[in-house]
């Protein structure tokens, strides 16, 4: 093992507290040259897809590879904004937000930054800035609200592989989930009426998360419950009774049987039984992707009228809304909690000098 030159340290330069935000990951650009190896880097880990190695290197290389980067480019086209993929500036604009609301409570020296699981800005390369800032302690955020092994652990997964190769290590510490979190449930609530103010209410609303395989759940993940709990809480804050809404699961991938109800499933029978109007919301997302703005919005609309619905909304994640983005920094302080020492007004001065001199004034 070789391990990493350390930043150049010079006395007197404060520690910093780093707070890295992570997400899933999105592709450079919307071809299918860039989606290939995000696809690539994406399916080959083993926490993505629990299928034998050798046997899964086959299939991905062989067939997937191939055939899939050029129709999920197709796909990214559709959603791409001009300044690049929604999932990238949505997550960069939660980083800079966090940054200023932190800002706003405490006066201890914080730096936010934010990362990839696959693709770019990667968590190794994010964890190497945090410490050229002398970053000695770092919270980690997984920008999943509940936890699974298939999203959040691989997060985890990365982060302490990079720090193997790490001579000083900082301190770390993680945030698990935060599905039935008060400020959490509040903004999807906030945002979901703002919608309905302007739009009006349906007749059923669809709360959609991401699908895992069935087998997960028999070994162990949380990650179903999780979810169910997270609906019951949202109803709960928006009023709804049981028949108002439903919760199912998108995104299958593969023959094995996933967890249940699938949301494609769940949108057909609802045009099916003629049903007037249904929103769909997905409450497992922090940030617009692919999955919500291709798969739900456009693909979801398509399946419900097609088999006879009516009216068809499609809620946008929180994004960068100003009461998630408070729930955000309740959650992030919360955790931080022993780790914040606010500087002196002499420390405060000395800084200020210091900025002086190197700015040469």
């Amino acid at each position: 093992m070789t391990y990493q030159t350390e930043p150049e340290y010079r006395h007197g330069t404060p520690e910093q507290t780093g707070i890295l935000l992570v997400n899933l990951g999105t592709p450079e650009a919307p071809t299918a040259q860039a989606v290939r190896p995000y696809l690539k880097q994406f399916l080959g880990d083993p926490r993505v897809v629990e299928i034998p190695r050798a046997i899964w290197w086959l299939i991905l290389n062989g067939i997937i590879l191939n055939l899939r980067p050029k129709k999920s480019a197709e796909k990214y086209a559709s959603i791409w904004l001009p300044v690049g993929s929604p999932l990238r500036v949505y997550t960069e604009k939660q980083a800079i937000l966090l940054k200023g609301f932190l800002g706003e409570r405490t006066r201890a020296p914080v730096v936010v930054d934010f990362a990839m699981s696959y693709g770019n800005p990667s968590i190794a390369d994010a964890l190497r800035r945090l410490k050229q800032q002398n970053c000695q302690r770092i919270l980690i955020v997984p920008m999943y609200p509940q936890y699974a092994a298939s999203a959040t652990a691989p997060v985890f997964d990365q982060v302490f592989d990079a720090m193997k190769r790490m001579r000083n290590m900082p301190a770390i510490r993680t945030i698990r989930n935060f599905h039935d979190h008060t400020g959490y449930i509040k903004s999807l609530a906030a945002n979901i009426n703002d919608y309905w103010a302007k739009h009006g209410r349906p007749e059923k609303l669809v709360m959609s998360f991401h699908g895992v395989p069935q087998y997960t759940l028999e070994k162990g993940d949380p990650y179903h419950c999780e979810c169910h709990k997270t609906g019951r809480l949202l109803a709960e804050a928006l009023g709804l009774a049981t028949g108002q809404y439903a919760v199912s699961f998108q995104s299958r991938f593969g023959k094995a049987e996933w967890i249940k109800p699938y949301t494609t499933a769940t949108l057909l029978e609802l045009g099916k039984q003629k049903t007037r109007r249904v929103d769909v919301v997905c409450p497992g997302f922090v940030a617009d992707c692919l999955e919500t703005l291709e798969e739900i919005a456009m693909e979801g609309r398509e399946d419900f009228q097609h088999a006879g619905g009516g009216e068809y909304h499609y809620i946008p994640c929180l994004n960068d809304r100003n009461d998630w983005m408070h729930a955000l920094t309740d959650l992030v302080m919360d955790n931080l909690q022993g780790w914040l020492i606010e500087p002196d007004a002499a420390e405060l001065e000395q800084g200020r000098l210091r900025a002086q001199a190197a700015g040469g004034k």
